[in-house]
């Protein structure tokens, strides 16, 4: 799930009973069809970690996480920051959901240069 306001724990965000937090929380089929990631608390933040990686040949591999720091913005959007721990990077992120899709936009230097994945619930 590579690119992709603290406050809220995990467990807040993901188990609070807010409109849609724990819409995120799950195994995610990314939309090309080369990621399964699963989305769950891991301490006091949120992770998203690679299950599956169908073609490992642009440095995906199975375990790579981004560890998220997630707030919510309104029904169905979380906002905040996601850092990937193999590439040193932090990213700002916005993830919105409805019904059984995601879809995550993440942005580096200063929300200059983006990229927006969409995602669906594993069955």
């Amino acid at each position: 799930m590579r690119v992709l306001k603290s406050g809220l724990t995990a467990a807040v965000l993901l188990a609070a009973g807010l409109s849609g937090a724990k819409a995120i929380e799950g195994t995610w089929l990314r939309g090309d069809g080369n990621a399964r990631v699963r989305i769950a608390p891991c301490g006091d933040k949120v992770c998203a970690t690679n299950l599956w990686i169908g073609d490992t040949s642009s440095g995906e591999e199975v375990g790579d996480r981004l560890v998220m720091t997630l707030a919510p913005e309104g029904e169905g959007k979380f906002g905040g920051t996601a850092f990937d721990p193999k590439r040193g990077r932090t990213y700002t992120i916005v993830i919105t959901t409805s019904g059984d899709r995601l879809s995550t936009r993440g942005c580096i230097l200063g929300r200059v240069l983006c990229r927006e994945v969409t995602w669906t619930a594993a069955r």
